[in-house]
Parts: structure tokens; sequence; C-alpha cells
């Protein structure tokens, strides 16, 4: 359950009521079993559609639950060992190539909605913001803004460390998994001119949000030079 700051709240008391309740309903159910739709749940509790499905979202991100585009929320089949979630540096130092980070910004400012939904706390709670240029043997190749719960990194913003997931390990917090995306786009003039591109050139956009069991840490946003920067997956049956 996300950590918030103060008593709970009546909507998070019922998304958890809502998430234990579908929990209960599917244990037992086979793969591919349907889940209660949000449609009923919503009739059933008596809450917002966002209620009910910030509980699904949950049950999704635990592996309990599986979404279908097309078809709808079905009981998941055994879950896949994800790969070890990997920092910038460490990608680089495993390439043999040298980083370097320069903070643009850092400080503590309301979460927004699109921000705090996807950090599992309410809107207007603080968070971290750190917009970082990365560099890799002293050339710009990535932009990256991060979001963090402040409750979970208090005194961040006073003292920026040298490596986020180092810094996140210290503190018993380091991610365990994490929700990537990755998608091809062209900079804007901002990007192009802290990249040294020409706006308009190729790059690739790359959301994160990595968890600490079942705790959002750190939501990201980065772009990458699409002429200098390759992802590398590991994947296995």
């Amino acid at each position: 359950m996300a950590l918030v700051q103060g008593g709970p709240t009546g909507r998070s008391l019922k998304h958890v009521a809502i998430r234990e309740y579908v929990r209960d309903l599917v244990r037992d159910s086979p793969p591919g079993a349907a889940a209660p739709s949000e449609r009923d749940l919503v009739d059933r509790f008596g809450v917002a559609r966002m209620t009910v499905r910030q509980a699904l979202d949950a049950l999704v991100v635990e592996g309990v639950l599986e979404r279908v585009p097309g078809r709808g929320t079905f009981v998941a089949g055994p879950r896949r060992v994800p790969t070890g979630v990997s920092s910038f540096t460490e990608e680089m130092s495993r390439r043999g190539l040298a980083t370097e980070t320069r903070t643009i910004l850092i400080e503590c400012v309301p979460a927004r909605e699109t921000i705090s939904t996807a950090l599992r706390i309410q809107p207007g709670e603080p968070v971290v913001h750190w917009r970082r240029l990365r560099l890799v043997d002293g050339r710009a190749v990535c932009l990256s803004d991060t979001f963090l719960p402040e409750i979970l990194v208090h005194g961040l913003v006073d003292h920026p460390p040298a490596s986020l997931y180092d810094e996140l390990a210290a503190r018993g917090r380091r991610p365990g998994w994490a929700e990537d995306g990755i998608s091809a786009a062209t900079s804007s003039a901002e990007e192009a001119a802290l990249l040294d591109m020409v706006p308009g050139d190729v790059v690739l956009r790359h959301c994160r949000r990595a968890l600490w069991g079942e705790t959002v840490v750190e939501v990201s946003r980065s772009v990458y030079r699409g002429n200098e920067h390759t992802f590398s997956l590991q994947l296995s049956s």
C-alpha cells in the first residue's frame, strides 16, 4: 500500500477494502478467469470509478490480475521473474563507460494529479522533482525528470546524492522491479538545446515506475539521444 502523510483518508480505506475483496474473490480462481468488472465494483461499494481502478491497478502490479486490451481484466497466471532494476550509472558502467550527472533542478513541490496517480499518493502531497542531465564520456546523452514521494526521501533536496539508487538502497528502499516504457519521438527545442541536438531530431523516451515491494518509490521520464543510445533487454521464457 502506498505510504501517505497523516492518517488514512476515506478514499484510501475504500481502495484497500476493494482491493482485498477482489483478492479474496479470485484467490481460488484459475488463470484466465474474469475479474469483477469496474462497473460492478462501483455499484457494490458506491465509490468513484477512479477508486475502483486504483484497487485493480494494485492487483495488476502485484501480478494477481492482468489486463488484456480490448477484452478486460482476468486472473493472472504464474508471474515471471523480472530482471534486476538498473540505474543509468550502473548500466553505463557495465558497458565500460564513464558517466557524469549535472543537476539542473531539484525541488520539493505538490504532486500534480498525473504524478500522484503514478506514485499512488494523494494529489498535492509533497514530491521531490529532480531534473538531471546525464553525460557519457563528457557528452550529454540523456535528460531525466525524476519524481519521488518526499516522505520516502526526506532531506534529498538539501543533499542530492551522487547515485539515486545507492541512496535508496542505503534507506532500505531500492527498487526491486520496475515498469518501463520506451517510445521514439522528436526532440523539443528545450531538449535539443540541453542535449546538443537540432530541434526535431529523433530521441528515445523512457518512462519508468519503480517499486520497492508494493510501494512506488520513483517515477521518471527520460529523453535519450536517438543516435547514441541503445536499450538492452534480457528476456527468458
